[in-house]
């Protein structure tokens, strides 16, 4: 695991009401900022805003900025926006905006009142441009796509000029108009930002900020038939919200001056400030629109919440919590260096808060029966056991006992290995919460495979009765058969080979052949009969599972595995 470590804080001492104890708290790079602007620029109030693209699904990296800009927000008593950049109607769907707005509020993010898109400001927009041409800061131009780039220039040669740079106020505010009318076809026009085609910095280069495009828009409808671009639209949206500071990532870093000329040129009374932080790089995962939508398409995953995804969507069908992934972006920290996050951190995470919530029960996700020849055929007990050993305020339930049970095939051996202490012929185990038992004989069928155990218990050694006559070495789970609910467990690994890395040479994706293993006939403890979707547990010795959202029902209950119990992660102390 590489964590970058933000060497841009500092540290502050905290006094506590009337009490002398000072506590000494880390400042990030963006706090430091803010404190700056509150105290010596006039700042009164922060207002941020997390701004996405309703063209996908919102993922694990996305968890980031909206838990940075919201922390933001809440720790400076300030408000945060969520708004949608609808400014390009080619991808964009209210279905994206449904799932962003959920996404959105089950990560904690309040926007109430504060919702907002960009094209509510569509007719503005128009209006600034237009403002920015009788100021003598924009023209229509003629050139197409590729001769825009053959003109910017590269890295080391300056741009030049367009021909149609130099056109009047008078005929570019005519020309935009009819731009506006649907006069001309898409890609014949568009409208650039006059600003310095020598800048060494290319987004300076007479950007383009408009451009003809007749399609639907989501929302508008077909209103419209120009669109205003993203580096054009954002910092307009900004400055008319009165976001104090627009939080974004590190490639929109080259893009600020031009931010910052927009908000200078219009005019805006109040100039919002713009702070670039690094991307959430985790390892093997796969978080590109373009590569899941592929997946999606092509029914390798089933739909852009398959679990084995990390999109927010995915993650919360997984029966990942909010509270997880909050811790997992605190650990993460915040750096204006990009660097890589080891996937095992995140299972850490969910561990660390499922592990004091969440039942403790019992599964068999590879049955084998095991009768007890000795124990009456028409009886029923129940045993007591804790929901959690290690959270008492969980309190206990009853669990169903009687001759036929269904233990795990790996926890019988015939001929067993060197220190093996569960079941085989001759051994005595202690069944969970219960009694000891004792292997007497067994059943295979025509393949060898063994298809019942025959075991005897002792009655005397029933778990919470103080037995102290003998001890056993192994341990091992059970479920009742005659009241066991039956259903199907769902076990996810990485969607990617590890060794391989994500991408082949031709950007492929290198698939991992067991990312999902269904398991058809498994056998859970009838205290899981009510759990809903999202309801989740931990299985003895199996790890933690959740009941699956979009396949699960009364009649076909379906368990997704969250994360094995088992972590490689060591945090740092």
């Amino acid at each position: 695991m590489e964590k970058e470590i933000n060497k841009d804080c500092q540290e502050k001492e905290i006094e506590h009401g009337d009490c002398e104890e000072k506590k000494t708290v880390s400042r990030n790079f963006i706090e430091q900022i803010i404190d700056k602007d509150i105290a010596e620029n006039g700042c009164t109030k922060v207002i941020t805003r997390f701004p996405p693209e309703p063209n996908g699904y919102l993922h694990i990296g996305h968890a980031k900025s909206i838990l940075l800009n919201y922390g933001l927000a809440k720790e400076y008593g300030g408000e945060f926006n969520l708004r949608f950049d609808d400014t390009n109607p080619t991808k964009e769907k209210e279905e994206f905006v449904d799932s962003i707005k959920e996404d959105v509020e089950w990560l904690g993010g309040n926007f109430e009142d504060r919702l907002f898109f960009a094209s509510d400001y569509f007719e503005q927009m128009y209006e600034l441009a237009v403002k920015l041409i009788k100021k003598g800061k924009a023209y229509v131009c003629d050139l197409s796509a590729e001769e825009i780039r053959e003109y910017r220039g590269t890295l080391t040669e300056s741009g030049k000029n367009s021909p149609y740079r130099e056109r009047s106020i008078e005929e570019n505010l005519a020309l935009f108009q009819d731009m506006k009318n649907g006069k001309f076809e898409d890609g014949s026009k568009v409208l650039r930002a006059k600003i310095d085609m020598s800048s060494p910095n290319i987004n300076m280069r007479d950007p383009v900020i408009y451009r003809v495009a007749h399609l639907e828009h989501h929302r508008t409808g077909n209103t419209w038939c120009i669109y205003p671009m993203y580096d054009f639209a954002h910092p307009v949206e900004d400055a008319i919200e009165g976001v104090t500071h627009s939080i974004c990532t590190l490639e929109f870093e080259d893009h600020r001056p031009l931010y910052d000329w927009v908000v200078k040129e219009l005019e805006f009374e109040h100039t919002p400030k713009q702070i670039e932080f690094a991307k959430l790089y985790l390892t093997n995962v796969v978080t590109g629109k373009r590569y899941i939508k592929k997946l999606v398409e092509d029914h390798i995953v089933d739909g852009w919440d398959d679990p084995r995804l990390v999109s927010l969507a995915a993650l919360r069908r997984r029966g990942f919590t909010p509270q997880a992934i909050q811790m997992f972006i605190e650990l993460c920290g915040v750096s204006k260096s990009d660097s890589s996050v080891d996937y095992a951190m995140l299972e850490y995470c969910i561990r660390e808060d499922l592990k004091f919530k969440k039942k403790r029960i019992m599964a068999v996700l590879d049955p084998i029966k095991l009768i007890i020849t000795n124990y009456p055929s028409d009886q029923i007990e129940y045993l007591e056991a804790a929901n959690n050993q290690e959270n008492e305020e969980l309190g206990s339930r009853q669990i169903p006992f009687s001759r036929e049970l269904y233990i795990e095939r790996d926890d019988f051996k015939i001929d067993p290995p060197k220190k093996y202490f569960r079941l085989y012929p001759g051994n005595e185990v202690r069944l969970m919460n219960a009694y000891f038992v004792k292997c007497e004989s067994y059943v295979t069928d025509q393949d060898g495979n063994v298809t019942e155990i025959y075991c005897t218990y002792d009655k005397e050694t029933k778990s919470g009765s103080g037995f102290t006559g003998r001890k056993v070495k192994g341990t091992i789970h059970w479920v009742n058969a005659q009241t066991a609910i039956e259903a199907e467990v769902r076990l996810y690994e990485n969607l990617v080979d590890e060794e391989k890395g994500v991408y082949n040479e031709d950007g492929s994706i290198n698939l991992n052949p067991n990312s999902l293993t269904i398991l058809k006939h498994c056998y859970i403890e009838p205290s899981v009969a009510d759990a809903k979707a999202y309801d989740s547990f931990q299985f003895l010795r199996n790890g933690y599972f959740c009941v699956d959202a979009k396949d699960s029902s009364e009649e076909h209950r379906i368990f997704n595995r969250i994360v094995s119990l088992k972590s490689s992660y060591k945090p740092e102390k």
